[in-house]
């Protein structure tokens, strides 16, 4: 059976859908950033999941060709995930969404490493005739923070945000915003299969002690 990271790690892929602090350790990501409205066909947004995509499936079936990583296992593609921010904005303001920077990322696998990366960009490159060069590997730390389930449309996770404020506030933290320490979402429906009140999106953000 294929290693699945939401099923082995709960914690961080399922969270109730009240808050509840945790302290996410480092993790590896194939990512592409971008700016703007994610909303629409054929925009940057659209295109930087493709990439994600097409990269983070090259490299899961490596082990059927030639090129072998160290450590393989057969595993389900992670779900994906987008850290957002808006210049002068302490978390989202929902309302801007043209003003939007994102980070969108799939996780690796800890087995991955630069040079299969690498290797999955030029695979795919030759294989798919794309340009993924806008395509990179990056560490993130994102350490102590608060989280939800949310559940239903994202228009709606204001609601699930104020729980979240409401609940650090409680129990003595407060947020922690900052160049590296962003809005984060992790989207457990396809939008395009699921309809929007049944969506689930595990909603993060960066906090610390009052």
């Amino acid at each position: 059976m294929s290693f699945d990271y939401k099923k082995e790690y709960k914690e961080f892929y399922q969270p109730k859908n009240k808050p509840s602090i945790v302290t996410i350790p480092p993790m590896n990501y194939i990512a592409v950033r971008g700016k703007g409205n994610p909303n629409g066909e054929d925009t940057e947004y659209s295109r930087a999941l493709s990439s994600l995509y097409t990269l983070s499936f090259t490299l899961k079936m490596s082990y059927k060709g030639p090129y072998k990583i160290d450590g393989y296992f057969e595993y389900v593609v992670p779900p994906l995930e987008g850290f957002w921010w808006q210049e002068g904005v302490d978390g989202i303001d929902y309302s801007r969404k043209e003003d939007f920077n994102w980070i969108s990322v799939i996780r690796t696998p800890e087995f991955v490493t630069r040079k299969d990366f690498d290797w999955a960009v030029a695979q795919a490159t030759e294989k798919k005739k794309g340009d993924y060069s806008n395509a990179e590997f990056i560490t993130i730390d994102e350490g102590l923070c608060v989280q939800i389930m949310h559940l239903g449309s994202y228009d709606d996770e204001p609601a699930s945000v104020a729980k979240m404020q409401e609940y650090m506030a409680q129990n003595g933290y407060e947020y922690d915003f900052s160049d590296e320490r962003l809005h984060h979402e992790i989207y457990l429906s396809d939008p395009r299969k699921v309809a929007e009140e049944r969506r689930k999106t595990v909603i993060r953000h960066p906090i610390k002690k009052a």
